[in-house]
């Protein structure tokens, strides 16, 4: 076997002593090439080439969650095509790992690796459905680029925090849960419609969904982490499914409480319920319309200002090594 491994030297939770060890117990059982990332957008780069080329086997990506979401976006350039492309695996070196944990890795790179070679040993592999957020016909972000998302998507307030989060990352600031927090109570104090939203869902046969201050879009569960602790913002959202949305019309101090309380109580039977509460299960495609330009993000990388998004749930659309 022929494989390509990604290392984002930035990764969080990995040492350059720990990196080496790594690239050594993947190179004993294949043919491995590791590259490291060297500036933004390197790792689809490389996963495209890898895509493109017709003796790579399996793409591993050694980082965090942006590192693996531009592996995915490189391996599907072209489009799904599982059993035609190479497969990928997940070596997690970011803080939150969301995807791989998801996957039910070991959130310790090391251990993961273990569990990636136990995997390819066994021949044990899943095709997991992805996210597609596409610029909407006829809007002003019509000629955005479309963009796979591996496990959440948000238009609105909790874009607004991821970007709060990278604006202190670019002045030196460590990626850890406490700024997360610090962040999201800094954009509630700031968001401007917390009483009445500004985001409209619609799809197709249905009567839209107005005046929605917050929406998360899930491929998976849980949505994200707080430290060890799993977080279930739609917890019916599964890789065999299509797309879940939360969306919340309220972010008063009450309805913050509330909500807040019930996502760090949730679990994989229940999630954030209420009257300014909206669920949906399984869709397959969808918009979000604003009336200003909101913060966009998927998995965890603020992608700027949105007016309009439309996501369509893939199913079966990538290989992954579990």
């Amino acid at each position: 076997m022929r494989a390509l491994l990604v290392v984002n030297p930035a990764a969080t939770t990995t040492s350059a002593r720990t990196r080496d060890v790594l690239i050594h117990a993947l190179a004993s059982e294949m043919k491995l090439e590791a590259v490291t990332t060297e500036y933004r957008g390197h790792a689809r780069d490389l996963a495209r080439e890898a895509a493109e080329a017709e003796d790579i086997d399996l793409v591993v990506a050694l980082g965090g969650d942006g590192t693996v979401n531009e592996v995915v976006n490189g391996l599907l350039h072209e489009g799904p095509a599982p059993e035609a492309l190479p497969g990928l695996a997940v070596v997690p070196g970011g803080s939150t790992n969301v995807f791989a944990r998801a996957l039910g890795l070991p959130n310790h790179p090391v251990e993961a690796t273990g569990a990636i070679l136990h995997a390819l040993h066994e021949r044990s592999e899943r095709t997991v459905g992805l996210g597609l957020a596409s610029g909407t016909r006829g809007s002003e972000d019509e000629s955005v680029p479309s963009r796979w998302f591996t496990f959440n998507a948000g238009l609105g307030f909790d874009a607004g925090v991821v970007g709060r989060v990278e604006q202190k990352r670019e002045r030196g600031k460590r990626s850890t849960h406490a700024l997360y927090v610090r962040q999201l109570l800094r954009q509630f104090v700031d968001e401007p419609s917390r009483r009445a939203g500004r985001i409209t869902l619609e799809r197709t046969g249905e009567d839209p969904i107005e005046d929605l201050v917050l929406s998360i879009v899930s491929n998976t569960n849980p949505w994200t982490y707080l430290g060890n602790k799993p977080l279930y913002a739609s917890p019916g959202a599964s890789f065999d499914t299509g797309l879940d949305v939360l969306g919340l019309s309220r972010l008063s101090t009450a309805a913050v409480t509330k909500y807040g309380t019930q996502l760090l109580r949730s679990s994989p039977e229940r999630g954030p319920q209420g009257r300014h509460a909206v669920s949906l299960h399984d869709l397959s495609e969808f918009t979000l319309h604003s009336k200003v330009p909101l913060p966009f993000q998927m998995d965890g990388d603020h992608l700027g200002l949105r007016t309009s998004v439309t996501f369509t749930g893939v199913r079966r659309a990538l290989r992954v090594i579990v």
